[in-house]
């Protein structure tokens, strides 16, 4: 097996799948050997399943929002069906909400949880019976660098992104005997659609998130396959005694 094929013979399943990070995932995931099952709320999903199966990979599509119990379940069942198990789960879909946290409402409050937070609930129940029965799997959760570097307008994406900290450890400290690592990987500012869109509503509310700034904090935006190489090391057997830690990949940005 090649320094490139990690993954050969495992399934993979990456929620939030269809775009930035998520999408550079699904395609190394595929790359390196990996049946890749993609869920996503967007439909976008099936045509990259699509190019990936055209190139001479094993990829399936489920759509899905990942905050329903519902919906998650069935995606499972059909990564089930369709290769057999979950070796792997990426558990990447997220979104944010940029206001001043006087005006934030508890609609914004539940939607922001259920996305960022109840989403890795339930994605990881579903796959770690079929890790179980394994004896084997791994997980990765997108957290960031704000569940420890609180940002102005972004007091509800930093508590949720807190939360998956310690859930991603909490799984790993519950399930290390049985054969499960949890870790979670945690980027800096992104050039995907979200992280420049976060980039762009943050300066719009007074927040310095200029060029000037992003250099001065990170040196310059990461690259989503930047990101999506952390989660795959994360998820491979060269990561086997890596188990509950948060991976920062964010270019001393939290080092500062």
């Amino acid at each position: 097996m090649t320094a490139r094929q990690r993954f050969t013979g495992r399934t993979a399943l990456v929620s939030g799948g269809a775009g930035g990070v998520g999408e550079a995932a699904s395609r190394l995931f595929a790359a390196e050997g990996a049946r890749v099952v993609i869920v996503d709320r967007q439909p976008s999903g099936e045509a990259l399943a699509a190019e990936l199966r055209a190139a001479g990979h094993e990829a399936v599509f489920a759509l899905a929002d990942v905050s329903d119990a519902v919906q998650v379940d069935a995606a499972v069942q059909a990564a089930v069906h369709a290769f057999g198990g979950v070796d792997v789960l990426f558990n990447h879909a997220g979104t944010i909400v940029i206001k001043p946290f006087l005006e934030t409402t508890e609609e914004d409050w539940d939607w922001l949880m259920n996305v960022n937070v109840k989403s890795m609930y339930l994605m990881t129940r579903a796959v770690l019976p079929h890790m179980l029965r394994a004896g084997r799997g791994a997980i990765v959760c997108t957290s960031s660098i704000s569940a420890v570097a609180a940002t102005p307008m972004e007091v509800l994406y930093d508590t949720t992104k807190g939360a998956v900290h310690q859930f991603a450890r909490a799984i790993a400290v519950e399930f290390r005997d049985r054969g499960i690592r949890c870790n979670a990987v945690c980027p800096g500012f992104i050039r995907t659609p979200h992280g420049l869109r976060e980039v762009r509503d943050l300066q719009a509310l007074g927040v310095d998130t200029s060029d000037a700034a992003i250099a001065a904090q990170q040196g310059r935006l990461a690259e989503p396959d930047e990101v999506a190489r952390a989660a795959l090391f994360l998820a491979s057997d060269d990561a086997s005694f890596v188990n509950g830690a948060q991976l920062f990949v964010d270019n001393a940005f939290t080092a500062v």
